[in-house]
């Protein structure tokens, strides 16, 4: 059954640390923002500084600014080792930052969408796990999207590096599959560690954010504007589903949380995941592949001082 929910049913976040990747503009502004109003002590990670202030400068609350680049996982080592050399103990991690098209590759050689939309966070939640404390209901929410349903197979784990494709669009759906896929093979795996930490997947529908105002070609713009005005409800809505699987006590794991087709309602709805995401064989590979793209190994069956490298 669907809930109602609005921002105005987020429990209070005082004593709680969130980071939120992302954090800059759209969906991870708006959650960055209500999390602070909440009581949250607020990291925002974000890959242009200069623009995160600009944003926090904006925004009341405990918020500071740090900069992750996803696609480069030597920024992702660098970020998680400063909030250890600090300190930092987390309760939340909103993996929320994604882009939809990319040129070239990343800093290690890999496809840019797929390093940037899942090995990143894929990294960045093996090296915070360690920081999440037991008592202060830890969560990890992977961003995802319905589009995960529009393709067969699943990610191209035998060519990370990527290739010409004809159909804009691809990568960005494989990234999508992979991050539905890491986050239920997520929750099954710190079930079966016994941790307290849980993993959550959740979707904002189309929503009006920067990243959906990007066009390559005039085509492209036709579809994607024409959908907007039929389709995409505003940035706060497509947050809501996010903030509910954040905080919400009624939230669960093991199903895809995301918004009515209707734009202009505020209920949440925990869909099954489906095929591909449901591949609990190919979850487990794209595992493996992703412990050796990023060298993060978390939650496997190696000794405990080993898990993280």
């Amino acid at each position: 059954m669907p809930v109602s929910w609005t921002f105005d049913e987020i429990p209070d976040q005082s004593g709680r640390t969130a980071v939120v990747t992302g954090a800059s503009s759209g969906l991870g502004l708006i959650a960055a923002e209500q999390l602070a109003a909440r009581g949250a002590t607020v990291i925002m990670a974000v890959r242009d500084l200069a623009k995160g202030e600009r944003a926090r400068a904006g925004m009341a609350g405990d918020l500071t600014v740090r900069r992750l680049d996803l696609a480069d996982l030597d920024s992702v080592r660098e970020f998680a080792a400063e909030l250890r050399a600090e300190g930092r103990q987390v309760d939340l991690l909103l993996n929320n930052a994604g882009v939809g098209k990319g040129h070239g590759h990343s800093a290690q050689g890999y496809e840019p969408v797929f390093a940037t939309n899942h090995l990143g966070p894929f990294a960045l939640t093996g090296l915070l796990l360690e920081l999440f404390r037991p008592e202060r209901d830890p969560r990890v929410v992977t961003v995802g999207s319905g589009f995960y349903r529009l393709l067969r197979g699943g990610p191209d784990l035998d060519n990370l590096a990527g290739g010409p494709t004809s159909a804009p669009g691809v990568p960005y759906i494989r990234s999508k599959q992979a991050n539905a896929l890491f986050g239920a093979e997520l929750d099954r795996r710190l079930r079966r560690a016994g941790s307290p930490v849980r993993s959550f997947l959740a979707h904002p529908g189309m929503a009006r954010t920067p990243m959906n105002r990007r066009y390559d070609t005039a085509a492209e713009w036709a579809v994607t504007r024409i959908g907007g005005l039929l389709l995409a409800r505003s940035p706060q809505r497509g947050t809501i589903p996010l903030l509910y699987a954040a905080t919400a006590p009624t939230a669960e794991t093991g199903v895809f949380l995301g918004p009515s087709l209707l734009r202009w309602e505020s209920r949440v709805y925990a869909r099954p995941i489906v095929a591909p995401a449901d591949d609990r064989a190919l979850a487990g590979r794209l595992w493996q592949v992703s412990e050796a793209a990023t060298g993060v190994r978390y939650l496997g069956d190696t000794p405990a001082e080993s898990r993280l490298r």
